[in-house]
């Protein structure tokens, strides 16, 4: 089984777990797996045509599948997988920030 860490923001829908253990051959079918397991994520990393959220970032050992095979990416029992959501944030007006003097 394939570990999976689950970033705080996430972790309402794993009942607080931080790591989730779930089998699977690929990236794909691990995250199948962990939405089988947490349905409260599915909207969290799958869009609605099934292709991973644009805004969730997944790693395996530290590197980020969509520069490997994405879903299609092998898994093994070995293997750590990372979800990671983008956020966003900054200024709340349009006026450039400046340092002050």
């Amino acid at each position: 089984m394939s570990s999976v860490r689950i970033p705080p923001v996430l972790r309402v829908s794993t009942g607080g777990q931080k790591l989730v253990e779930i089998g699977g051959s690929t990236v794909g079918e691990v995250l199948t797996g962990l939405v089988a397991s947490h349905p409260g994520l599915s909207g969290q990393l799958f869009a609605a045509d099934g292709e991973l959220n644009r805004f969730m970032n997944v790693f395996l050992n530290d590197t980020d599948i969509r520069h490997l095979q994405v879903l299609a990416t092998p898994a093994t029992d070995r293997d750590s997988i990372l979800l990671l959501p983008a956020m966003a944030g900054g200024a709340t007006d349009d006026r450039p920030c400046r340092p002050t003097t």
